[in-house]
């Protein structure tokens, strides 16, 4: 399956996209340690938000799939970026999870987002660490 995403570039260092499928659109700015403004997400920006949502996400289906309840889980990530060459260097995840999740569901939920489709795009070189706090 594939889904056209196409852009449009505005000037100043800014990039309209546009999710075919649905509609959606969004701006990127460049970082201001990167020449931009940094008024929006920058295209690394998107790629660690999109590295726990993805996770988020691929534990959501496996929770909807069992019977788990996820609401309240919340996630950070924090990127950080090497200057030669200009790379994202790594994105550690931390993940909190919702308390009464039995220990066999944690496994299972675990499992379902270091298998996310970004986590196993990133390459080598980018250390994606995952997190789960658990309150209990």
């Amino acid at each position: 399956m594939s889904v056209k995403i196409s852009a449009k570039y505005l000037g100043e260092k800014r990039v309209e996209i546009k999710h075919g499928p649905s509609g959606t659109s969004l701006i990127t700015d460049a970082p201001v340690d990167n020449n931009g403004k940094g008024e929006s997400f920058s295209p690394t920006d998107l790629v660690a938000s999109a590295l726990g949502a993805c996770a988020m996400t691929i534990m959501g289906i496996v929770a909807e799939k069992d019977e788990i309840d996820l609401s309240g889980m919340e996630m950070t990530v924090e990127k950080s970026m090497s200057a030669s060459p200009r790379r994202i260097a790594s994105l550690p995840v931390s993940i909190n999870m919702p308390s009464g999740l039995s220990s066999e569901s944690r496994k299972k939920l675990e499992a379902a987002a270091r298998a996310c489709p970004v986590h196993k795009s990133l390459a080598s070189e980018v250390e994606a660490s995952l997190k789960f706090n658990y309150p209990d």
